[in-house]
């Protein structure tokens, strides 16, 4: 019988039976809902739900490149954890420890590409104005560029989309579409090629070997292996059309990723 009694929603002011509001989903609450049973049972649902889907998610993306952006773009998202959703937390667990240089980059990083000459003008100019010799002024760079680059990283994201709506302009695929296949893209290298490759520099002492030439290697291997992949499942393209595409894919990442870096590298200078 209580199910029959009319409620007024405390969220919108909707007068509805039942246990929801027909209009913004707002849940009558009772004693029980305050129990501490209670609590424990929705922390416990909360944690396993989530957790479920986050392992899911980032499973695919590692296994089969493109199935999770063709999933959410053909409209079937409950089963997954969204991608921006993982890639902000991939981004936080990496930023706690950022010793690989991908989408953070220390001033001696920023130092050792192609704009190094330009740059160091730069920096210089900068540390005389704020009273500093190089090895303060790096450190204080440093410490904000890290910031910085938790909140630019969807640039890189954004950046290396628009190449995508020249090469595929024929596969009936919006912007979003494009963006959305990148924030996967973004996920699968802040795993491997940041969290991972960090792990491993870290713990089993192989940070010596991971050189910039060697760190552009694996960034070029495992994002060919994504692109190949996922081209075939998201964008369905075959044959030599994959190939080429796909190469220059993986060449536009490389350029994307060094404007991204040049956007951190002024913004951080701005900011000091």
């Amino acid at each position: 019988m209580e199910n029959l009694v009319t409620h007024t929603c405390k969220s919108c002011g909707n007068q509805f039976i039942g246990m929801y509001c027909n209009l913004c989903g707002e849940k009558v609450l009772h004693a029980s809902d305050r129990s501490f049973k209670r609590l424990l049972s929705n922390i416990l649902i909360t944690i396993t739900f989530a957790d479920s889907k986050f392992i899911r998610t980032l499973w695919l993306i590692l296994q089969n490149p493109g199935f999770i952006s063709k999933e959410f773009t053909e409209g079937r998202r409950v089963k997954y954890l969204p991608p921006l959703s993982l890639f902000f937390v991939l981004n936080l667990v990496y930023f706690l420890f950022p010793v690989i240089q991908l989408f953070n980059a220390s001033l001696n990083t920023q130092l050792a590409t192609p704009l190094a000459h330009f740059y160091k003008g730069i920096v210089i100019s900068k540390a005389v104005k704020m009273d500093m010799d190089l090895a303060a002024f790096s450190l204080v760079y440093n410490l904000k560029t890290v910031t910085l680059a938790k909140l630019l990283v969807m640039v890189f994201v954004v950046i290396s989309s628009l190449p995508l709506n020249l090469l595929y302009r024929k596969r009936n695929r919006y912007f979003t579409d494009h963006v959305g296949y990148m924030v996967e893209l973004a996920c699968f290298n802040l795993f491997i090629n940041a969290i991972v490759l960090s792990i491993l520099a870290a713990f089993f002492g192989l940070g010596k070997y991971l050189d910039e030439l060697t760190l552009t290697f694996i960034f070029i291997s495992t994002n060919l292996y994504f692109v190949v992949r996922s081209s075939s499942e998201f964008y369905s393209e075959k044959s030599w059309g994959l190939a080429i595409k796909s190469i220059l894919m993986v060449l536009f990442l490389k350029v994307s990723l060094e404007i991204y870096r040049s956007v951190l590298f002024f913004a951080t200078i701005w900011s000091l």
